[in-house]
C-alpha cells in the first residue's frame, strides 16, 4: 500500500463509500476490492486507450488474487457512449457469465465511468460497481456522485440512473501518462468547485498555479481530495438532484453540453466545453447584474493561465439555445441556468430572456 493515502467518506446511509486518494495506491487495488465485496467475478469496462496502460494489468493482477477476470474494451471517446455500445456490453457480459454476484469496475475517464455505471446500474437490475478514475476530470468530479449514464444523439446524458459506487480508488500517479490537453480539460472541473463552493480554494488555484502546470503530486492530491470533499458535501445533502442544491455542480454546463452535441461529440471534450461554458454563464450572470466585470475577469484569467480555452465555437446561437432546451435543468419549458452572485456561490436561475443567453455567446 502507498503511503500517505487519504480517505474521504461519501456518507449516504446505506450506500455510504470510500474515497481512497493517493499515489502508488493503484497496486492495493485487490485489496481494495477484497475489503467491499464478496465477489469473485469482476467485469472490467475500459477503453482503447486505458486498456494497455492499466486495465490489462490490473486485470491480470486481480486473477492472480483468485478473481474471474473480464475485461470488456470500448473505443475511446465519447462517442462510445451511447446505447449501441452499452447493448454490446449487457450482450458480452451475459454471453460471459455476469450474475447477480458479479461486479463491475470502471478503469478510465469519465466516458468509461459513465458507460460502465449504466450498465453495472441495470444490468440483472444491478451490479456493485467501483470508480478507478485515470482522468483529472473523473477524479475530481464524474467518479464520485453515483451519476452514470449515456447519451442520445441530441442530448447529453439524457438517459441514466443514480448509482452510487461501492468504492471509489484514485492515483494520481495515473496521471503521468494523461495527455496534456485531457489534464487541462479536467482543470476545468477543478476550477468549478472553486466558483461555485468554495471562494479560498478558487484563490488558492489562483496562487499555485505554477504548480498545477507543473502537474505537481502533492498540489494534485491536495485539490483531487478537496474537489472530493466539496462534491461528497453536496451529494449527502442532495443525492438525487430533488432539492436543487446537486444542480449547483452543473455550472457552465448548461452551455458546454449544448457545445458538445452540436459538435456530435466530437469538436471538444468535456472540460473543455464547460471551461468556455462558465464563461458564457459568468457573462450572462453579468448582463443580469448579479455579478460585477471583477469576477467575470479573473474566471478568465484563471481558465486562461491554466490553458483552458474561452472563446465561445462559433456555433449557431439560435441552434445552441435549442439544444439548451433539452437539458435536464429545463423547467415547464424554461431555460434555467446555474449563476454565481459571488466568488463561491452559485444559484439556480429561470425566467433567463433568450436574448441575454444569445447575448451571453460572444466572447
Amino acid at each position: 500500500m502507498a503511503d500517505d493515502v487519504n480517505i474521504t467518506r461519501v456518507n449516504l446511509a446505506e450506500r455510504s463509500y470510500d474515497i481512497e486518494i493517493g499515489s502508488g495506491n493503484l497496486a492495493g487495488l485487490a485489496a481494495f476490492l477484497r475489503q467491499r465485496t464478496k465477489s469473485s467475478h469482476a467485469v472490467i469496462v475500459t477503453d482503447t486507450n486505458v486498456d494497455a496502460l492499466y486495465a490489462d494489468r490490473l486485470g491480470d493482477e486481480l486473477t492472480e488474487h483468485g478473481w474471474e477476470v473480464h475485461l470488456l474494451v470500448a473505443e475511446a471517446g465519447e462517442a462510445s457512449k451511447c446505447a449501441d455500445i452499452a447493448i454490446d456490453l449487457w450482450e458480452t457480459m451475459l454471453d460471459e457469465g455476469t450474475d447477480r454476484q458479479s461486479i463491475v469496475l470502471a478503469i478510465g475517464g469519465g466516458v468509461v465511468g459513465d458507460l460502465a455505471g449504466f450498465v453495472a446500474a441495470t444490468f440483472a437490475r444491478g451490479l456493485q460497481f467501483f470508480q478507478i478514475p485515470t482522468t483529472l476530470l473523473a477524479q475530481v468530479d464524474s467518479s464520485v456522485g453515483g451519476k452514470v449514464g449515456i447519451n442520445l444523439p441530441g442530448a447529453k446524458n439524457m438517459v441514466g440512473a443514480f448509482w452510487q459506487p461501492e468504492g471509489v480508488l484514485i492515483d494520481v500517479e495515473v496521471l503521468t501518462t494523461l495527455p496534456d490537453r485531457e489534464y487541462r480539460a479536467g482543470l476545468a472541473e477543478v476550477v468549478k468547485y472553486g466558483v461555485i463552493l468554495d471562494a479560498q480554494f478558487f484563490a488558492s488555484l489562483e496562487a499555485d498555479v505554477d504548480a498545477i502546470n507543473g502537474k505537481d503530486p502533492s498540489a494534485l492530491q491536495n485539490i483531487i481530495q478537496r474537489c472530493c470533499r466539496l462534491k461528497a458535501v453536496v451529494v449527502e445533502a442532495d443525492e438525487r438532484e430533488t432539492s436543487g442544491l446537486r444542480a449547483v455542480l452543473n455550472y457552465g454546463h448548461t452551455y458546454a453540453h449544448a457545445f458538445e452535441a452540436a459538435g456530435n461529440y466530437g469538436d471538444m471534450l468535456h472540460g473543455e466545453a464547460v471551461s468556455i461554458g462558465m464563461m458564457c454563464a459568468a457573462r450572462l450572470a453579468r448582463i443580469m447584474e448579479r455579478i460585477d466585470d471583477e469576477f467575470v475577469t479573473r474566471q478568465f484569467n484563471l481558465l486562461e493561465a491554466l490553458k483552458l480555452p474561452t472563446e465561445t465555437p462559433g456555433y449557431d446561437g439560435e441552434e445552441l439555445v435549442a439544444l439548451m432546451r433539452r437539458d435536464k435543468k429545463v423547467d415547464d419549458g424554461q431555460l434555467r441556468f446555474v449563476l454565481p452572485t459571488k466568488m463561491g456561490h452559485v444559484e439556480l436561475v429561470k425566467d433567463v430572456h433568450v436574448e441575454d443567453v444569445l447575448a451571453s455567446l460572444v466572447s
